[in-house]
Order: C-alpha cells, then sequence, then structure tokens
C-alpha cells in the first residue's frame, strides 16, 4: 500500500499561518453570532393600529345569569351601560346602546355556572355615538411624537433591550381619541440596538436628528416606569415620571399601586391613560412643542469648526475671482469666438468612514463634511461612538478632490475603492 508522506518541516513552517487563519475565522464566527444574539430573539411588540373610537377600559363587573352564557351578556350589558355613564352619555336603552358598540374587550374574565366576574373595555363607534357626546367635531394633533417607554426594575433601566410589561402596555392602549400623535417603535431588529436607556441622556442635536429621521418624529416623548415588588409575585409600587425632549426635561409624575403581579397590566393600562393625559395638557398649555433645535438647520456649531468653514468659504471665494479673471481675459482675446458652457459636474455619493472616539467627535465631524464645499448632503449609515462610524456622502466631483480638500482642512484621510477613512 502506498502511503502520503509530508516532511516535517512542513508544518513547522507553515504552522503560524494556519493558526491565524485558524484564529480569524474563530473571531469572525464569534463576531457574527454576537450580533445576530444582540438583535435576534423574541424583543419587538407591534404596537396595535390607532383607531378612532372612543374607548373605555379597566371597567369591573359582577352578575349572575341562569347560565354561564347569560352570565356573560348581562355582563356585558352592565359594562356597556357602565362605560356610557363615564363618558357622560345620556339615558338611552339598552337596545340602541348596543347598536353603537364596535366592540368588547376582555382584560380578564372568570365565567361560573351561573355567574361572571370580569374587568372589561368597551369601544363605542365614534361615528354613531360621537354625536351623542359632543366628540364628533374635527381635533387637533400634536406633531409626530417619538415615543420611549422606560422600564426601572432592580436598578435595571430597560426599554426594548427585551419584551417587558410596561413596553407592551404602550405597544397595546388604543390612541386612537388622543390629542398626542404617538409614533410608537415595536423594538424589532436593529430598533432594540438604537433605541436604548442611554439614548435618553444624549444632548446631541445630530444624534436625535438622525434617528427622528428614521422613524419620521418631530420630537421625544419619555415615559419612565419605575416598579418595585414587595416580594415575588406580590403587591407592586410604581412611580411614573414624565419627561420630554432631547433634554429629558422634567414634566410631571405619580404614583400607583397594583395588589399583586397579575394586576400589574391593569395598572400600567391606567398609567399609559394617565400620562396621556399629562401630555394633552402639556399640549394645551404650549409645553409640549417641538424643540426649535431639533432641525439640522439649528445645529450649534464649535467655535474650531466656524473657523475652518470661514477659511473654506475665503477659499472658494478666492478661486471664484480667479476664475472670473481667467475669463475676462479669455473674452478680451477672441471677442467672436461663442463661449464654451462649462460641463455639469456629476454628484456621486462615497462613503465615509470616520474615527469618533466620542459623541462630540461624531457631531463635529457631521457638522464639517456638511458644510465642506462641494458636498451636497451627508447620511448617516452606521453609528459607533468609541469606534468608526460610517457616513454616506454625496459629493460633486471625484473622490480624489473631496480627499484634497479634507486633507487641507486638517483631516488624515486614507483613499480606498470608492471611499476614504478619515481620522483628526
Amino acid at each position: 500500500m502506498n502511503t502520503l508522506s509530508f516532511p516535517p518541516f512542513a508544518f513547522k513552517r507553515h504552522w503560524p499561518a494556519l493558526l491565524g487563519a485558524a484564529f480569524a475565522l474563530a473571531l469572525a464566527i464569534f463576531a457574527v453570532a454576537s450580533l445576530t444574539a444582540q438583535v435576534s430573539g423574541e424583543r419587538g411588540i407591534a404596537p396595535v393600529a390607532s383607531s378612532s373610537d372612543i374607548s373605555v377600559s379597566g371597567i369591573e363587573v359582577d352578575v349572575r345569569g341562569e347560565s354561564a352564557e347569560d352570565a356573560q351578556q348581562n355582563g356585558w350589558r352592565e359594562a356597556q351601560r357602565i362605560a356610557w355613564e363615564q363618558l357622560g352619555g345620556p339615558d338611552i336603552p339598552d337596545s340602541r346602546l348596543e347598536g353603537m358598540v364596535s366592540s368588547i374587550v376582555i382584560e380578564q374574565e372568570n365565567i361560573g355556572p351561573r355567574r361572571y366576574v370580569a374587568r372589561l373595555g368597551v369601544i363605542f363607534d365614534r361615528q354613531r355615538a360621537g354625536g351623542m357626546l359632543g366628540a364628533d367635531g374635527a381635533r387637533s394633533r400634536s406633531a409626530p411624537m417619538l415615543t420611549l417607554p422606560v422600564m426601572v426594575s432592580g436598578g435595571t433601566q430597560t426599554m426594548f433591550e427585551m419584551r417587558n410589561p410596561w413596553q407592551r402596555a404602550w405597544a397595546e392602549y388604543q390612541f386612537g381619541g388622543s390629542a398626542i400623535d404617538y409614533v410608537r417603535p415595536n423594538g424589532a431588529g436593529g430598533e432594540s440596538l438604537l433605541l436604548t436607556y442611554g439614548q435618553t441622556g444624549r444632548r446631541s442635536r445630530a444624534w436625535w436628528n438622525n434617528i427622528l429621521d428614521e422613524f419620521g418624529a418631530a420630537d421625544i416623548l419619555v415615559p419612565v416606569a419605575d416598579l418595585t415588588w414587595q416580594w415575588p409575585g406580590g403587591p407592586v409600587e410604581g412611580t411614573f415620571t414624565a419627561r420630554y425632549g432631547p433634554d429629558n426635561r422634567y414634566l410631571d409624575s405619580f404614583t400607583l399601586r397594583a395588589d399583586s403581579s397579575e394586576d400589574l397590566p391593569r395598572m400600567l393600562s391606567q398609567a399609559v391613560e394617565r400620562f396621556d393625559g399629562i401630555f394633552a395638557a402639556a399640549l394645551a398649555d404650549g409645553t409640549l412643542r417641538p424643540d426649535p433645535t431639533l432641525t439640522l438647520d439649528n445645529i450649534e456649531i464649535s467655535p474650531e469648526i466656524q473657523a475652518l468653514l470661514a477659511q473654506a468659504r475665503r477659499a472658494e471665494a478666492a478661486a471664484s475671482r480667479e476664475t472670473d479673471a481667467a475669463s475676462d481675459v479669455d473674452d478680451t482675446a477672441s471677442p467672436d469666438t461663442p463661449a464654451t458652457p462649462e460641463p455639469a459636474v456629476a454628484t456621486a455619493t462615497f462613503a465615509v468612514q470616520v474615527a469618533t472616539p466620542d459623541t462630540g467627535s461624531f457631531d463635529r465631524a457631521v457638522s464639517l463634511l456638511r458644510g465642506t464645499p462641494g458636498v451636497r448632503g451627508v447620511s448617516v449609515t452606521s453609528t459607533a461612538i468609541g469606534g468608526a462610524s460610517l457616513l454616506s456622502v454625496s459629493y460633486a466631483g471625484e473622490l480624489s478632490d473631496l480627499a484634497a480638500i479634507l486633507r487641507q482642512r486638517g483631516w488624515a484621510v486614507s483613499e480606498g475603492a470608492g471611499g476614504l477613512g478619515i481620522s483628526r
């Protein structure tokens, strides 16, 4: 039998390269697995569609009947009457009242042979019931508000990193009749990485602008629920704080209590309703309005960046004067020669990787690139504070021209295929 043999020195000579390749492969697999773990799993809770119908929730009923089905029907009719009274509706017969009900929401129920104990919600059709309740007129609403519910429990702040009852309460509440236009993220996929509790403490307008543009919102609402369990499964005390805006300003606060963990959803739903009232009152008195600094035109630029921008404008003006002078010489030399129109400069989009060790460096990089002559637009592809962020830059000219301008403005620039790497 013939066997293959290798000289022993072959492995000794190549084992460092093989070891390095194996380590690189293991590192890549670990990075992919880590990123997948950060965005996978059951994180998102899709918010219910907002309806303009009139909703009343948390109605407690305890009724009896000749059978289980009869007791349930009696309970639903009782809930309809209670909800109608809470809305201040006039006295009308049950048959007419039932015609105005769109649906009954079962929040919790216990059905016995002849008894029905439940907590229900009643939704009335606005077109049929609005006229009798005086709620059929035009309703003014706020600008779109990005809503970031924060739950604090055991010293840990959670937003969309994992499913939690506070996130669910905001996702399942019906805001169709509210004066606030809530923009409710579902927390799935990359949203759990972008929208974290740490984001609420950032003051960077450039950072907030990118997030608000992503969700089509004008400002931020931060309802905070600080929950304390007396013992596992026992009573829960909640301290709720309403904050708003990029500076996380305080608006109002209140406290509620749940008798047990089973009673927690009811308390959180009641808290969401209280928050809606707080935000609506702030909107009515003019406190809750979009922050004027949350526009790209109002980003505060540091004096250093302003000096660079002024220097670039002077250089651009000097170049323009030289071009005009050369054009005058050509016109006097050959007055009968028709002027040749200048070709239009094509605009291309380049990837620019910039070192961003902190939020200040990120803001300065975005502001500087937007103020660079020839740049038509800058969008953020990915953000990595403490690492390298990736920007997409639309520039009227060649990549080499953009690199030259950035070098003149004090950046260390390395050119690659279709992109640049810059750092200070």
